[in-house]
């Protein structure tokens, strides 16, 4: 059994609180997309963890923690994160690296901040991890994959080549930055091999014989569905797909075999880095939302960037939805509008004096007003109800009232930070 859990908006949703969730009753998770741009926060009896490249089963030792083929694998960071739970008291965990995974590079996130910094007020608001520069190598057919690392003249070919473009490109470019140095980036490759190679293997066979096993899987995925490249509010967009289908490329899966699609939707809105945000809030009202969301307020897992606020957007949910061929909803941070004596939902938008429900190309969504219906709040603290039928009534209208706009069913309520704060949804 296959289920993918992903994210219906920008991302930070709650996907690693869910995966961790149902990793209790699973043999492998797996990262199929992305890199250490985005973070999930998970807490639990050892503490807050914000994992940005680690799977999200690391604190179970009954499953497997797959990083795919599909994933911006840092090196770097996966050490700095195993290193830290370890340090944690956290069991070595069950650890697999794709080797057709290809490795992000100390210059893939140099050429991002170099990137950023030259378009100033106009750049794209990146994490500055490396992920487009890093993308746009792999499709040069420049980049290097896990297992390549293993072959010397391979190796050294590819880190001579690449030098000798990115050096022209810094003096063109960048001027006045250093220029990339082959032996030492070589060095580093071999520093870093030396600790991959435990944990190498061929994770397209191994997926393969688990499933037909019957074992368990959980496919997860980083950010959301509005940042997806093709389908997402393009160009202010992450350099993968997101999106549930292409786990089966990232992971090396067969579509037909995922039979769940988790969609992960917060019961407002935050988004991170630039780009249209049609229900976004602004001032006092933006901060006390900001302040309570989350655990500790929404500030980004990477970058610790105030995250942009705003109300539940219909609209752009039931379309992250759609894209992600949901089968299920989880309806994360339901406890934070406990404060609300009305809660603003967008149920529309009006383009140019035309209303739609439709989520249209980001040239439309800059010239977007929100249509916003207002639902009454419950004025009280959720967290520890564990049944829906325990809900005030204005909350379970709330839920209700979203899950028939959407047209997908919420089948799980997260109301606190917890693994146990979980409401299940008959």
């Amino acid at each position: 059994m296959i289920t993918a859990i992903v994210g219906g908006n920008w991302g930070d949703e709650g996907k690693g609180k869910i995966t961790d969730m149902l990793a209790e009753a699973s043999d492998v998770v797996v990262r199929f997309q992305g890199g250490a741009n985005a973070g999930h926060t998970i807490i639990n009896e050892y503490g807050k963890f914000a994992l940005h490249i680690l799977p999200s089963g690391v604190f179970r030792s009954n499953v497997m923690n797959v990083i795919a083929q599909g994933v911006a694998f840092n090196p770097e960071q996966f050490f700095k994160e195993l290193d830290a739970l370890l340090a944690s008291g956290i069991p070595m965990p069950n650890l697999m690296i794709s080797d057709r995974a290809q490795v992000l590079m100390p210059y893939h996130v140099l050429f991002d901040q170099l990137e950023e910094q030259r378009l100033g007020s106009k750049s794209f608001g990146s994490t500055r991890s490396g992920i487009a520069p890093f993308y746009s190598d792999k499709y040069l057919k420049i980049g290097l994959q896990a297992g390549e690392l293993f072959d010397e003249e391979i190796l050294k070919d590819r880190i001579s080549k690449v030098c000798d473009i990115k050096n022209k490109t810094i003096e063109a470019l960048y001027p006045g930055n250093p220029l990339l140095d082959p032996e030492k980036i070589y060095h580093t490759a071999v520093k870093y091999r030396e600790r991959m190679r435990p944990f190498m293997a061929d994770v397209a066979y191994y997926l393969y014989e688990a499933d037909m096993a019957g074992k368990k899987i959980l496919l997860e995925g980083q950010l959301g569905a509005l940042k997806d490249t093709d389908n997402g509010i393009y160009p202010f967009v992450t350099s993968s797909s997101p999106l549930a289908g292409f786990a089966s490329v990232g992971a090396g899966i067969a579509p037909h075999r995922i039979k769940e699609v988790i969609t992960v939707v917060k019961a407002y809105s935050s988004a991170v880095g630039a780009g249209a945000f049609v229900s976004e809030i602004f001032g006092d009202e933006a901060t006390e939302l900001r302040n309570r969301g989350g655990d500790g307020g929404e500030y980004g897992a990477t970058t610790g960037r105030p995250r942009r606020m705003g109300w539940f957007d219909i609209v752009a949910s039931r379309y992250g939805c759609m894209m992600q061929g949901t089968t299920q909803v989880a309806f994360s941070l339901l406890d934070v509008l406990g404060y609300l004596e009305k809660i603003p939902v967008c149920v529309g938008y009006e383009i140019n004096g035309t209303v739609t429900d439709r989520f249209p190309v980001t040239s439309l969504l800059n010239q977007t007003k929100p249509i916003y219906e207002y639902l009454d709040g419950w004025m009280c603290d959720i967290r520890g109800i564990h049944q829906f039928r325990d809900l005030p009534e204005n909350a379970k209208k709330y839920v209700r009232f979203v899950e028939e706009k959407l047209g997908y069913p919420i089948t799980m309520i997260s109301n606190g930070p917890k693994r146990t704060d979980i409401i299940y949804v008959k």
